[in-house]
């Protein structure tokens, strides 16, 4: 089944951030040999030259390396991953801190939310008059968090 794009960006930095995830959530594990240019795009649907981009732009930020004869490998440069994964995070709190903000909340009330949140979970947020908010709308994966990030 072919990747998922939107319209409105480049495929390739699509592909990117896919396998960016990919390695922070541990589909693809430090030091493991990633599929060929061929079958990675066709497992996207997408052209071979799109991916071939795609897995040099991985190059260039050292996510990803290449052996000569062998193929290309995930980095195992823990330093590499953890500014990726420290990156996303600042950007996930910039636009949380930015819809907060437009909510009208300080930063001791953010605070205290986080708090609550640490000790109760959803609990924290339920009011007498509300039904307990179901889990499976609340969930939503790494991927979808970043989609959100984008519009």
């Amino acid at each position: 089944m072919a990747w998922e794009f939107e319209q409105d960006k480049p495929i390739y930095i699509q592909i990117v951030k896919k396998i960016e995830l990919g390695i922070l959530s541990g589909d693809y594990q430090p030091g493991s040999k990633l599929d060929s240019v061929r079958e990675l795009a066709a497992l996207a649907g997408v052209n071979p030259n799109t991916m071939q981009k795609a897995l040099q732009e991985l190059e260039n930020k050292r996510l990803v390396y290449s052996q000569r004869t062998s193929g290309r490998f995930i980095t195992q440069d823990e330093a590499v991953i953890g500014r990726l994964r420290r990156k996303l995070a600042g950007l996930k709190i910039i636009s949380f801190m930015e819809n907060m903000n437009k909510l009208g909340y300080s930063i001791d009330e953010i605070e205290n939310m986080i708090k609550d949140y640490h000790e109760h979970g959803e609990k924290a947020f339920e009011t007498e008059d509300e039904a307990p908010i179901a889990a499976s709308k609340a969930a939503c994966s790494l991927e979808d968090l970043l989609k959100e990030d984008r519009k």
